[in-house]
């Protein structure tokens, strides 16, 4: 029988050497290996620009440190050797340079995540509810955790077109679930289970700012849920304001999704969102001020 979840109250979240308790708001650092990604435009391609974007986002703060190889919206044809030529090395030095940090790697495809397991990859980031009907078995073969998202119905790096749904958060909860379920059948470890609503993806604004405003809905589920805020189009949108402008509004969210139960942020900005994070740990209880000085003397 595969393994039941623990009680949400409870619920910890294993991932490599790392163990995140329930009141514990972990950063997840983006390091894309891509030439096209929307938000740095290639910026960490190189290796060695990828390799001191990990030594900084570690130093700011960073959890997780999530790896891609193909930039989630159209773009060039990317195939499975060249998306392993761009991740499965640089995994390895990233495991060997820094030793206790999670890396999760951003893939729908098993083979793909089958070598970066092997490389020292700790968590598959499934952006495309499981796509790829193998990639279960692959985690579970690998001990690696595993995020089952809502994509929405589409296929691997489209976007939407008149997306409609009677509820999105109620069709994003039985997504998120029956590939949980899924999951656990194919022996992945409930301890290594996120899941996420997957703003934009399959959305449109609307969809995205309902899930956030009920994200409690999928919190309530008692799987520990992972929200990817930065920078996106539904920001952009609300605020008419270009890529480059919209940290403050993934702040805003961000935070709104931490007070909500939220608790892995897929972040490009660090140090800002680890300081928002912060700031929401200390208001709700679970973590004391750095310096408590003001009234005290």
């Amino acid at each position: 029988m595969p393994e039941e979840p623990s009680a949400p109250e409870d619920r910890v979240l294993r991932l490599g050497r790392r163990a995140f308790g329930p009141g514990d708001l972990a950063v997840m650092a983006i390091v894309n290996r891509t030439p096209d990604s929307f938000f740095d435009r290639g910026a960490t391609y190189g290796e060695e620009a990828a390799l001191r974007a990990v030594a900084d986002r570690v130093a700011e703060g960073a959890d997780i440190i999530d790896i891609g190889g193909v930039k989630a919206g159209p773009g060039a044809e990317v195939d499975a050797a060249e998306e392993i030529r761009r991740t499965v090395g640089f995994i390895a030095e990233v495991r060997a340079r820094h030793p206790e940090i999670v890396i999760s790697i951003d893939t729908w495809r098993a083979e793909v995540a089958e070598r970066a397991i092997g490389a020292g990859a700790d968590l598959v980031n499934d952006t495309w509810s499981g796509a790829d009907p193998d990639l279960c078995r692959v985690a579970a073969a690998g001990g690696a955790g595993l995020v089952c998202s809502h994509a929405g119905g589409l296929t691997p790096r489209t976007r939407p077109h008149r997306a409609a749904f009677d509820d999105v958060v109620a069709d994003a909860v039985s997504t998120v679930l029956r590939l949980t379920e899924r999951a656990l059948s194919h022996g992945v470890r409930a301890d290594g289970i996120l899941i996420d609503p997957a703003h934009d993806f399959g959305k449109n604004t609307y969809h995205s700012l309902e899930l956030t405003r009920r994200l409690d809905e999928l919190v309530t589920t008692g799987w520990p849920v992972l929200v990817a805020l930065s920078n996106k189009d539904f920001i952009g949108e609300t605020l008419d304001l270009p890529v480059d402008q919209r940290l403050v509004g993934t702040l805003a969210a961000t935070a709104v999704c931490a007070w909500h139960g939220a608790r892995v942020f897929r972040a490009h900005q660090v140090r800002e969102t680890r300081q928002a994070l912060d700031m929401v740990a200390s208001i709700r209880g679970d973590r004391p001020p750095a310096v408590a000085r003001r009234g005290l003397a």
